[in-house]
Order: C-alpha cells, then structure tokens, then sequence
C-alpha cells in the first residue's frame, strides 16, 4: 500500500508501537476491551443500500424527535453534548434496535461518557484514576448491553426491518458460529463506539456553520422546495428518501465542505509494506506512518480559499474534490477507507433537512468560540444555541408560559 505524494507523514521509528494494532500491549486494553470490528462481508452488508433505506425513517424520527426537545428547551442548549446524545441514541434506537426505556438510555449514555473519557487512561489501578474509572464504566456498560441484547433475543417480533446487530448475529449463523454472548457486547460496542464521537463532532460543526451563513441555510431551503419536500415550510410527509437525498446535490455540497474544513479526526495510521522515497526521505519498509486528513485538506493545491467556508467548491463546474487523488479524504482513503462513511453522511443530511424545514435557531453568546481538535474536533465551550419549534408558516410556536405572556400584554 504505496503512500500516496499528496500526504504529510510523521516518521515514526521501527521500535514504535504498531500502531495498525487496535491497541498496544499495554494495559490499556482492559479498559477498552474493545474487540476487532466485524467481518467486512457482515460490514458491507450494515452499510449497503438496502439497510441504509431501512434506516433512514427511523434516523429522521430520532432527530425529529431530539429537535422537539432542543425547540422546547426554554434554555439554550449545549449543541456538542446534545449532538453526542443524539449519535448515542441513534446507534441505541436505530442500528442495535434496543428498546431500552428513556431514563435507563440516559443512564447509559451517561456511563458511556465515563467510558469513552477513560478509555486511553494510563493503566494505573489506583483509586480515583482514570483506568480505574474507566474499568468501572466498562463493567456497566457490559451489563446494561447484554440486559438489552437479551431482551432483544428473547423478543425478535415486532419489527420491519433488519438492524446491524440483527445481521451481525446472522452471520454468525451462516457460517454455523454462533456468536457468544461475549462477542456480541464486544460487537456491539464496536458500533456504539464508531458511531459516537466524529459523528457528534461532524453534527455540531454542521450547525455551527449553518448558523454562520445563514445565506447556505436559505439555499438548502431552494433546494428543498425546488423537489418538492418542502411546502408551505413544511418537510412533505414520506419525502424523505435515499434516492432523493442523493439527488439533493447542494445539500451534498454543504456536507463535504463541513468535512473538509471542519474533518473530525485528524489522520490516521499506515504500515509501509516496501520501501519508498518522499520528498527526498526514504521511507523503510514496515515503519508506521501517519498520515494527517487536515494538513492536506489544509495544503491541497485543488482547494481555493482553504478557510473559506463555500460549499459551491464542490458544485458543478468546479469540483474540487475530483482534481487529483487523495486531496480530499474526510474518510482516510484507499482500500481502508471507513465503511461507516454512507452512514454518517446519510445522518448528516437528514439532520440538514430537519434544521432547515422545522427549526430556527440562533447562537446564545455573543461570539463563536474557538474549537479544539482534541479529542475531535468542537467548539471549547460546546456551542450555545436557542432553538425554536417552527409551525408549518415558518413561524416561530410560542411556549404556552410565552403564549399566554402575550395574551396579557
């Protein structure tokens, strides 16, 4: 797997640790115990057209659903930590198809927190440290997913479609291996963990821009009602299609462009499988590199205005992505590119389509942070916002304290 030129590369000794590993051999792992994801084949089967279009109503009543409490929220919100609910709930509801009640969700989103926060502690097993957190929130998590996974097992009725943990189960039948209740949490979590932290990140610097240009939102709106999903400033009923989404080309636009400016992780690892010269350095066989996602998006020649923020980059007739390999690669690139990607674009866009059709919002403070790019991308103090349930007018609805405010004035 040749590096490809337009990459920057930290050279890292051969004595380092491998890091195309999942974890190194260093304690840490009994924290994560995190198993290795599934089978490409079951991958691409939780990731294909068909389970995506499955998803999809089910995605857009999570998001329906979490704006209605956003717009009733008499406080403005704090969107990153908002947004991390939001991706936990759809991995819960949506891909694992739990049916856990409300208050135990947010236990458990609370515990996967304590989780994800701990999760590269130093192996420390003392009290009050991180690893020792972290070993406690793991134990938890593992109990509340296996009470989920065998409710699941035990009540398979009731359902229109297959989720991933349905098909990563299938598969373990198909090749007569039935997947133990271990591997199950293991894989489970695998998905939890994948879908968390860059799509909450990705969410919330998708908000942030909207709320920056305003003019884009308006444009999403244009193009919303030139295919007929939005009338009288109301999203159509069962408009919401895969088929349509992928013909909403600026939307697609604004996606992209929040992926390269806002990417959020910043590269990822490589093994060299033969030596190879870059820039006058030889690269040695089985050293590993990193490669970094925002310094080439940052140094790309085929991007104009690189702090820009123009998703018409991306439009007809300039095309910026498509100027040349590995320029653009929000998702790594190359045959380890993520397999997820389909999935959170698809997030992506329905979350764009509901801001656009059924909310206002307007930031809380008055400037806009700074973001941070650790441990992914966010605005430092999560992003205040207001947000205002819209009628099918585009009119702001009154809370009933505020209705009835009005009624005595």
């Amino acid at each position: 797997e040749r590096v490809p030129h337009p990459l920057k590369l930290f050279r890292i000794s051969p004595q380092a640790i491998d890091f195309t590993a999942p974890f190194p051999d260093s304690g840490i792992r009994a924290v994560s115990d995190v198993c290795l994801p599934p089978p490409p084949q079951v991958l691409s089967k939780i990731f294909s057209h068909e389970a995506l279009q499955s998803y999809l109503p089910k995605i857009q009543l999570v998001i329906q659903d979490t704006l209605r409490a956003w717009s009733s929220n008499p406080e403005p919100i704090n969107v990153y930590y908002e947004a991390q609910q939001l991706t936990f709930r759809m991995a819960i509801r949506v891909l694992l198809g739990f049916r856990i009640p409300e208050e135990e969700l947010s236990h458990l989103f609370e515990v996967f927190q304590q989780f994800v926060e701990n999760v590269f502690s130093l192996p420390l097993d003392l009290p009050f440290s991180g690893y020792r957190k972290g070993i406690r929130a793991r134990e938890a998590l593992q109990k509340g997913l296996e009470r989920a996974i065998r409710e699941k097992l035990q009540n398979p009725q009731g359902k229109d479609y297959s989720d991933a943990l349905d098909l990563l189960i299938e598969s373990g039948k198909e090749h007569r291996k039935e997947l133990t209740m271990q591997e199950l949490k293991d894989g489970t979590l695998e998905l939890i963990f994948a879908a968390y932290a860059t799509t909450a990140s990705a969410s919330t610097s998708l908000i942030m821009q909207l709320l920056k240009h305003p003019q884009v939102l308006e444009k999403l709106r244009e193009e919303l009602r030139s295919k007929g999903m939005l009338h009288n400033g109301c999203l159509c009923e069962g408009s919401l299609q895969l088929d349509t989404l992928n013909s909403l080309h600026y939307l697609d636009c604004v996606i992209k462009e929040v992926l390269r400016l806002f990417t959020p992780i910043s590269g990822g690892y490589r093994t060299v499988l033969q030596t190879f010269e870059l820039d006058g350095f030889q690269i040695p066989k089985g050293w590993s590199v990193m490669y970094s996602i925002r310094d080439t998006h940052d140094t790309a020649p085929v991007f104009k205005d690189v702090d820009v923020f123009d998703p018409d980059r991306f439009g007809q007739g300039r095309t910026e992505d498509k100027d040349g390999r590995f320029h653009y690669l929000p998702f790594g690139g190359g045959v380890r590119t993520c397999l997820g990607k389909h999935l959170a674009k698809l997030f992506l866009k329905a979350l764009a389509i509901e801001l656009a059709s059924t909310s206002r919002f307007e930031l809380a403070t008055r400037t806009f942070s700074r973001v941070t790019l650790v441990p992914v991308v966010h605005p430092v103090d999560g992003l205040k916002v207001k947000f205002f349930g819209l009628d099918s007018n585009q009119n702001e609805i009154l809370t009933e304290t505020e209705a009835m405010l009005d009624a005595t004035v």
